[in-house]
């Protein structure tokens, strides 16, 4: 069986002086290799032609046989790394919470511990008759959001 961390060390050394960051990197118990990229301004199919390659140059088929796909993170799927946050701050995003209230705003901030995005919430000014849509800031760590990923617009 191939070994995760052996396929993860060399997409690791592939990426070294690029601007391309790994997202998502699965081995299955039948040999089955995705490795998924990304990178600010979108990914190349020759990069990722040039990292399979890269990859089947340092494997051995004749010792172990696999097969290997090798992609983007796809445009419009759930964010996984914190870097796909740091590059779409600016960016309008969906967010589903664990508990499945679904937020939809734009992302502010992003750092170590979580991510700020501006979302339009109703409110009813004291003395007011009808409530107003005000912008506020929610703060989230990471690990509250089940889901977010940008919005497209056409």
């Amino acid at each position: 069986m191939i070994e995760k961390q052996n396929v993860a060390t060399l997409v690791e050394r592939w990426l070294e002086g690029r601007d391309y960051f790994l997202t998502d990197l699965t081995v299955s118990d039948d040999d089955r290799i995705v490795v998924e990229i990304d990178h600010k301004e979108g990914v190349w199919i020759d990069d990722c032609v040039d990292l399979s390659r890269f990859i089947e140059a340092n494997l051995d088929r004749d010792v172990q046989d696999y097969e290997l796909e090798v992609g983007s993170a796809g445009i419009g799927q759930p964010f996984k790394v914190r870097q796909q946050f740091i590059n779409n701050v600016g960016n309008e995003v969906d967010i589903i919470l664990n508990d499945g209230t679904r937020l939809k705003g734009v992302l502010s901030a992003a750092d170590d511990d979580g991510f700020t995005a501006v979302v339009k919430r109703k409110v009813k000014p004291e003395g007011a008759k009808r409530p107003k849509m005000v912008d506020e800031d929610i703060r989230l760590a990471y690990g509250e959001a089940k889901e977010v990923k940008a919005v497209i617009k056409f």
